[in-house]
This record gives structure tokens, C-alpha cells and sequence, in this order.
């Protein structure tokens, strides 16, 4: 069970509800109350769990939850009297349902007398500004969007409706979308890394852009996104991104991408929609990367990649050939002992 301290839970609610709410096929009883979501080594009778991953298989046999969310290929391998919800999407279902017992909190209207607030600065409804917090000059900030402590809105930027920015978070030269969440620590709309080098040294070039984020954007602690040179910096919409990621300047990121922490991508690079750039991986500047590509954790990617790729390896290749090749190199390293 969550720290009642910190997650605020609701219900509880019957069976039939939550399979309603996660579109799942109840087999079991409709009227079954359940109280909240659990592990499913750890749900009790009145809890319930989910089973996304056949690793988890065995526990699942055993679990004591009263009701969980299965797939129907693996229904049949249920505990006797446990109540299922069927669906080809447990993850998702239970994703719908933990929403549904732990909802966002609620934004009422306050503004700390410990922020500061410029004058001109337009503050729309049920606004939530905590100690700390700097709102610059003709800023715009619309209805139900919590500024938290020690946040940094410098002057122009817009911000959405229903916006979550998190405490130390800087935002300068951008234009923020709706149901946007900012976690501590990012730093938006900085200086691209921008510079013309000669003889006597480096010069830096004004980068005169902005950052455009679009709505149900999720951008995790100490990630930072640089503004553009000229072109704007834009983040598509419904795309997350992890902790302690770089976007550089000028960079077009399609809608729906996945970005994983300490991946980086340099400077004009364009990416298309629905792209998983996993850990630690750094894609090159100046470069297209198509719908759907996936790029392998620690992937160098150096060259153009088409749409629906996966690609690993440093430089990145299809990733197939790249398991060949470190099967090859392991066969012969082998060898050689």
C-alpha cells in the first residue's frame, strides 16, 4: 500500500467498475470490492495486481490479490479464486486504474506571499504559485497549472493549462502547451551550444530561437533543452522524456517519442513520430530519423535511419547485424583462449 503521507488514495470500487475503466472482460464476481493496487507478491484479498511480463509467471500462480488484470493467452494459469481482468493490455489497464485510485492532485488557487510576481504577468484561474517561485515580465500562466517552489519563469515564457513546474526548474524563451509536466531540476530554453571558431578563438553566434512544447509532454529531473539558433526547438506532443537528458539546439522531436535517461541528441537533428531513443544512447547533429525507429541503449547513431529501424551499436547499425557481429566477435574471442 502507498505512504499514506505522500499518494492520497481513493475508493474503494467494485469489480465492475475497474473493468470498465481498463475496457477488460471481469470474470469473477462484479460486486467484489477492491481497496487498492498492489504488487503481486505483496496484494491481499481486497488488492489488486496485474501481470504484464511471463517472468513474473510463478508469482502470479501464487498471488493472494483478489483481482487481477491478465491476458487472455495466460488467464487459465490463474489461482483458484482469484477474480481476472481480461485484456491484450494489462500494463495499460492498470496504468488506468492506479489513475483511478491515486488521481493527480487537485490545483486550488494560491499564490505565496514568499513569490515573486511580476505586475504585468497574466495569471489565469486556480493558478498555484509556491514560496520561492520567480515569475518574470508579461509571463502567461493559464488556468489550473501549479508553479512549485523555487521554480524560474523568466520573462515572455507561456505556459499552459493544467502545467505541473517543479521545484527549481528555469524556463526562458519558450512557449509550453497543455498537461505539461516538468520534474525538478530542468533547465528549458538555454543557450544552444552555438559558436563560429577561427585563429583567435570562438565566437559565440546568438542563438535567437525558442523551445515549443507541445501538449502531455513529460520531461524528467535534470533533463535540459536548449532554445534554437533561429529555428525554434520543439518537443512533439505526448512525448516523455526521462531524467538527465540533453536536447540540443534546433532539434525537432515528432510526437509520442520516448527518450531515455542520459541519451542525448545534438543540434538540428529532426526526429519523426513514435521513436524509443533508450539509455545513454547520443544521436549526431544535422540528421533524419524516421517514424518508429527504436535506438538501442549506448547505440552511436551517425548517419540518417529510416523509418520502422532498430538500430544499435557505436556507429549504429541495424540491430540485427550488430547481435551477429557480437556474436562473431565473442565465438572468436573464444577462440583464443
Amino acid at each position: 500500500m502507498a505512504d499514506d503521507r505522500f499518494f492520497k488514495k481513493q475508493g474503494p470500487f467494485t469489480a465492475q467498475h475497474l473493468a470498465e475503466i481498463a475496457s477488460a472482460e471481469l470474470r469473477g464476481d462484479a460486486n467484489l470490492l477492491i481497496n487498492d493496487v498492489a504488487a503481486l507478491d505483496q496484494a491481499g484479498s481486497d488488492q489488486l495486481s496485474f501481470l504484464d511480463n511471463r517472468k513474473y509467471l510463478e508469482t502470479f500462480c501464487s498471488s493472494q490479490a483478489g483481482l487481477c488484470l491478465v491476458h487472455p493467452d495466460l488467464a487459465d494459469k490463474a489461482p483458484v479464486g482469484m477474480a481476472l481482468l481480461i485484456t491484450p493490455e494489462p500494463y495499460m489497464g492498470y496504468a488506468k486504474i492506479a489513475s483511478t485510485f491515486y488521481p493527480a492532485p487537485h490545483v486550488e488557487g494560491y499564490i505565496s506571499e514568499q513569490a515573486s510576481v511580476a505586475a504585468n504577468a497574466e495569471i489565469g484561474d486556480s493558478v498555484r504559485i509556491d514560496a520561492g517561485a520567480y515569475i518574470g515580465e508579461n509571463v502567461k500562466i493559464a488556468a489550473n497549472s501549479w508553479i512549485k517552489a523555487n521554480a524560474s519563469i523568466h520573462d515572455g515564457v507561456e505556459i499552459g493549462s493544467d502545467c505541473i513546474i517543479s521545484s527549481n526548474v528555469t524556463i526562458s524563451h519558450s512557449i509550453i502547451g497543455n498537461a505539461v509536466t516538468i520534474h525538478p531540476g530542468c533547465q528549458i530554453g538555454q543557450d544552444g551550444f552555438g559558436f563560429a571558431s577561427g585563429p583567435q578563438g570562438h565566437v559565440r553566434i546568438p542563438q535567437l530561437g525558442r523551445v515549443i512544447i507541445k501538449d502531455h509532454v513529460n520531461i524528467g529531473a535534470n533533463s535540459t533543452i536548449d532554445r534554437g539558433a533561429g529555428p525554434d526547438t520543439i518537443i512533439g506532443a505526448g512525448t516523455q522524456i526521462d531524467n538527465l537528458v540533453q536536447i540540443g539546439h534546433n532539434v525537432q522531436l515528432g510526437m509520442g517519442c520516448v527518450i531515455v535517461s542520459q541519451a542525448g541528441v545534438s543540434g538540428s537533428t529532426k526526429i519523426g513520430n513514435f521513436v524509443v531513443i533508450a539509455g545513454k544512447a547520443g544521436i549526431g547533429g544535422h540528421l533524419t530519423i524516421g517514424d518508429g525507429v527504436t535506438v538501442a541503449a549506448c547505440a552511436g547513431v551517425m548517419r540518417n535511419i529510416e523509418a520502422g529501424q532498430t538500430v544499435g551499436g557505436f556507429p549504429a547499425i541495424p540491430q540485427k547485424e550488430w547481435l551477429r557481429q557480437q556474436a562473431m566477435i565473442a565465438r572468436l574471442t573464444k577462440g583464443k583462449k
